[in-house]
C-alpha cells in the first residue's frame, strides 16, 4: 500500500521532526520520505485539517473478553477498538477463560496480530489457572510470545511464589508484575476506606492494603534480583515506596491507571457504578501525588485499565456491580483535561521499553507506526457513540476535548 499523509503536524517529543508540520509517504509498510508539498503517485491520501501523527501508542494494561467472555469484547471487535483510539500495541491481560497459563494459549494470542493493525503483546499467567499455588509455564510461554506474567487483579499472596518466579525469570529476561493488593486487609471492600465510604456505609479497601503489599514485594525484589512491574498503584505512599526503590538501584517499574488521575472517591455520592473501578478511586492527595509521580519518572507509564464489562455486571446495585471500566476510547481526550498534547504524546508512547515492544522513530526508512489525532477536537461522550461492545465508560455524558482518528501499523491503515 502507497499512503501520503498531507501537512500533518508531527508531535515526537526528543525527535528531529517534533512540532513541524510535513507530508510523509508510506510505501510498503515503511516511511520512504518525508517532506514538503511531497507529490508521489499513492493509492490514499489523507489531507485532513490539524491532522497530528505520532509515534504508535501503547497500553500496558488491556481486557478483552474472548475467550470464555465474548459477551464483554471480542477480540476481533477489541482490537478495532483500540486502533479507533489510536494504540498500535496493546498488552493483553491474562484474565480470559481458560486463563493464557501456557504457550498454546499464547500463540493463540500473538496469531492474531498479523490480522490486525494493532499489535497483540500478550500476558501469561504467573500460575496455573491464575490461582497462586504453583508457578506456571513460564519459559514455554515466554518462547511463545509473553511479554510479561502476572495473575490479573490477583495479588500473590505466598511470598515464596513471587520469590521463585523473580529468580527463575532471570534465565530468560522475563518480566514479572505483582498485583499490589493485601486480601487480608482489603477484605471484601467496595471503595477506598476514607470518611466518604463511612458516609456511605460501604466497606473500604485502605491504601494500606496497597502499601504492604508494594513493601514486601520491594524487599523480595531486592533480595533475589530481577525485573519486577507493579500495576495501577493508586497512594501517595506508593509513589514513595517506588522512589525509595528506585533510588537504591532495584530494576522496578509502575503504572498508574488514568480515572485515578483524574478522580477521587468524592465522586461516589450518587452510588453510581461507573465509578466501582480496582485500584478505588482514592483522596485528592492521592491524585495529585499520581501525577506528580508520572511528571517526574517514578511513575513509568499510565495505563486506561481498559476492563469491559456488561450491563448485567455494571447496572446493579453498588455492592454487587463488578469492579471495571472501559477506557481506551476516552485515553487521549481525559489525559487532555490535565495535560497540553505533548505531555500526553509522552505517556501514550511510555513503557514500550519495559516490554519488549519496537518504539518506531518517525523517520525515513523506519517502519510506518503512527497514530493520528485531532488535539483540540470537542464533543460530548455518550454511550451510543462508543464503538466497544461493553459501555461501562467512567466518562459518560461527558464533554471531552481531543479525538483520535486511527493508526497506521502493521502495513494496515485504520481510519475512522
Amino acid at each position: 500500500m502507497k499512503l501520503l499523509l498531507k501537512a500533518v503536524h508531527i508531535i515526537d517529543p526528543g525527535g528531529k521532526l517534533h512540532k513541524q508540520t510535513k507530508d510523509i509517504f508510506i510505501e510498503k509498510g515503511e516511511i520512504v520520505k518525508i517532506g514538503d508539498k511531497l507529490n508521489f503517485e499513492a493509492d490514499k491520501t489523507i489531507s485532513i485539517e490539524n491532522l497530528h501523527v505520532s509515534k504508535g501508542w501503547f497500553d500496558s494494561s488491556i481486557s478483552f473478553g474472548e475467550p470464555g467472555f465474548e459477551e464483554r469484547e471480542t477480540l476481533d471487535n477489541g482490537l478495532k477498538v483500540a486502533a479507533k483510539s489510536g494504540f498500535t500495541a496493546i498488552a493483553l491481560n491474562a484474565n480470559t477463560k481458560p486463563v493464557p497459563d501456557n504457550s498454546s494459549a499464547i500463540s493463540f494470542f500473538r496469531n492474531k496480530t498479523g490480522l490486525h493493525g494493532v499489535g497483540i503483546y500478550p500476558k501469561g499467567a504467573l500460575s496455573p489457572g491464575a490461582k497462586g499455588k504453583d508457578l506456571a509455564e513460564l519459559f514455554d510461554m515466554s518462547k511463545a510470545g509473553a511479554v510479561a506474567f502476572s495473575d490479573y487483579k490477583k495479588p500473590i499472596g505466598n511470598p515464596n511464589l513471587l520469590k521463585i518466579a523473580l529468580q527463575y525469570a532471570q534465565g530468560f529476561d522475563a518480566l514479572v508484575a505483582s498485583y499490589p493488593q493485601e486480601n487480608a486487609i482489603a477484605t471484601n471492600g467496595l471503595v477506598h476506606e476514607d470518611t466518604m465510604s463511612t458516609h456511605l456505609g460501604l466497606k473500604g479497601i485502605p491504601a494500606l492494603a496497597e502499601e504492604l503489599q508494594i513493601a514486601r514485594d520491594l524487599f523480595i525484589l531486592e533480595y533475589t534480583g530481577g525485573k519486577l512491574h507493579i500495576p495501577t498503584i493508586s497512594s501517595k505512599k506508593s509513589v514513595q515506596l517506588i522512589k525509595e526503590a528506585k533510588e537504591k538501584g532495584l530494576d522496578v517499574s509502575c503504572s498508574v491507571a488514568i480515572a485515578n488521575l483524574l478522580f477521587t472517591d468524592k465522586e461516589l455520592h450518587d452510588f453510581d457504578s461507573k465509578f466501582k473501578v480496582l485500584p478505588p478511586l482514592r483522596g485528592k492527595e492521592d491524585m495529585l501525588a499520581l501525577r506528580e509521580g508520572l511528571k517526574s519518572g517514578v511513575i513509568d507509564m499510565l495505563t486506561c485499565d481498559h476492563m469491559p464489562r456488561t450491563i448485567e455486571e455494571k447496572k446493579v446495585e453498588f455492592e454487587n456491580a463488578a469492579f471495571g471500566s472501559i477506557g481506551l476510547e476516552t485515553a487521549f481526550a481525559a489525559l487532555r483535561k490535565i495535560f497540553d498534547t505533548e505531555t500526553c504524546i509522552q505517556f501514550l508512547t511510555a513503557g514500550k521499553t519495559r516490554f519488549k515492544i519496537p518504539n518506531y522513530a518517525i523517520a525515513e526508512n523506519q517502519p510506518a507506526e503512527l497514530s493520528f489525532f485531532l488535539p483540540n477536537a470537542e464533543y460530548n461522550y455518550q454511550t451510543n457513540t462508543l464503538l466497544s461492545t461493553s459501555k461501562n465508560s467512567i466518562f459518560t455524558d461527558t464533554v471531552l476535548k481531543g479525538k483520535t482518528v486511527g493508526i497506521f501499523a502493521n502495513q494496515k491503515l485504520s481510519l475512522f
